[in-house]
Parts: C-alpha cells; structure tokens; sequence
C-alpha cells in the first residue's frame, strides 16, 4: 500500500478548508484517510500561520514511508521559512 500525506478539501463553495491527512494513494481526494494529522486554511495570511500540523506524527508517518504531496511539501517548506525569519 503506497501512502501519501496530502491535502482532503473540506469547507463550503469559495471557502475552501484542507485536512491534512495520511491516505493511500488509490483513495480519491476527499475520500477515505487513514489519519488526520492537521488542517490548512488558504484563507488565512502565512504570518497568521493557516498551517496546523502534528509534528510528532508528521515523522513518523515520513519514518515509515510516506510522502507528502507536492502541493504539502511547498506549504511546509514556506511556512518554515518564514518561521526561522521571524524575529523572536
């Protein structure tokens, strides 16, 4: 069974939601997950961090083989970037 970590589109017309969750590859976008691990709101500016994201959980399911999306993998890159230029 391959496993993706990706994005499940939840929310209303033009108010789109994400659910970050663990599923495998055959399951369709919105539909079976083995594991929901956070949420993601476009909605929201990147300073206001929309990004919520188990950490923990994150690795371990990147420990045991899965791979996030293209799409995952871009959100976490550049919201981590501008975490580390915060200043603090």
């Amino acid at each position: 069974m391959a496993v993706h970590i990706r994005l499940a589109r939840a929310g209303t017309k033009k108010r789109p939601f994400y659910r970050v969750v663990v599923a495998d590859q055959r399951c369709p976008r919105g539909g079976r997950f083995l594991e929901k691990i956070g949420t993601f709101d476009p909605a929201k500016k990147f300073e206001d961090k929309p990004l919520h994201i188990d950490a923990e959980r994150l690795a371990y399911w990147k420990s045991v083989g899965a791979t996030p999306s293209a799409t995952l993998a871009q959100i976490v890159k550049r919201v981590a970037k501008l975490e580390a230029a915060a200043p603090k």
